[in-house]
């Protein structure tokens, strides 16, 4: 199982995913009409977030991680 492989397919799904809660928002806001909004909608969209933030940083930093990893390893004389 390639680790990187699957964090960046789930990034990509929780993306939707949160475009898909920010759509819900905005319609509850202003289409709806109503006084006072659900603030479950509004929180429906900070789950992924927060996920896309984890995600996100582990992919940011994986050039990092394996570059220091590659100087670790000396060859042998």
């Amino acid at each position: 199982m390639n680790w990187n492989r699957t964090i960046r397919q789930i990034h990509r799904w929780l993306s939707i995913i949160f475009t898909i809660g920010v759509i819900a928002n905005i319609i509850n806001i202003f289409g709806m009409g109503q006084e006072q909004p659900a603030v479950w909608v509004g929180m429906m969209a900070l789950i992924p977030l927060i996920l896309l933030l984890l995600t996100g940083l582990y992919m940011f930093a994986l050039p990092y991680v394996a570059r220091s990893a590659s100087r670790r390893v000396t060859p042998a004389e």
